[in-house]
């Protein structure tokens, strides 16, 4: 199997109000946030982002993490499970000229708001069932997208990231590794499905066969 190892290192992290979200985390937010529409990306801050604009200072200085880690050059291929509106998919487009780059998102929002040079690039579609041969990819890349799925769907898009990767992926996912990072999670926590401990993830991937690197997010 991968590595734990926090490729996101350099991207900057926001100071949240817990207490707030706690307040306001009621079952129909969740259920607005779930659909991943408007009101997720660009609606009010308690369905999610409050605003979902591209900003250079989030992804670039991540993507020379990326390419070190991946060795990746303009004739790498890299797949974004979970692309929202393509900021990523810019930012390594930018910084490593000529990089084949794709993605994919279960929003038809994100995907008809993508950032103008990806447009072409990404598609509507489900983790659980990319719409790519074996093999397409020389690195897939899902940031805190696959723990959306219930347990059984996660593992499922685990195999399909692995299916359609050469032997080199990235997720991040919801974790916490005491009761007090369990609860703040649970107090942040919107749309996430499957949130578990380190351990049970590491024991999840392995259960999968998920061999790809990853790490956590814990607000």
């Amino acid at each position: 199997m991968g590595s734990e190892v926090d490729l996101l290192v350099n991207y900057p992290k926001a100071k949240r109000d817990l207490s707030g979200r706690v307040e306001a985390k009621t079952e129909e937010v969740r259920a607005v946030a779930r659909q991943f529409g408007k009101d997720f990306f660009d609606g009010d801050r308690q369905y999610g982002y409050g605003g979902y604009a591209y900003n250079p200072r989030f992804w670039q200085p991540v993507i020379p993490t990326f390419k070190k880690h991946f060795s990746l050059t303009g004739s790498s291929s890299v797949l974004d499970v979970g692309c929202g509106k393509g900021f990523m998919m810019h930012d390594l487009s930018e910084l490593i000229p000529g990089i084949t780059v794709k993605g994919i998102d279960v929003s038809s929002y994100a995907v008809a708001h993508t950032i103008q040079d990806m447009q072409e690039h990404v598609q509507v579609a489900d983790a659980r069932g990319l719409p790519f041969p074996d093999n397409s990819f020389d690195v897939v890349i899902s940031i805190n997208t696959i723990h959306n799925l219930e347990r059984e769907e996660c593992a499922q898009a685990l195999r399909e990231i692995e299916r359609v990767s050469r032997g080199k992926s990235f997720v991040t996912v919801d974790a916490y590794r005491d009761d007090e990072e369990k609860e703040r999670m649970y107090a942040w926590n919107l749309t996430a499905k499957t949130i578990m401990s380190v351990d049970e993830w590491v024991a999840f991937f392995h259960e999968t066969g998920y061999t790809g690197d990853y790490y956590w997010f814990v607000p």
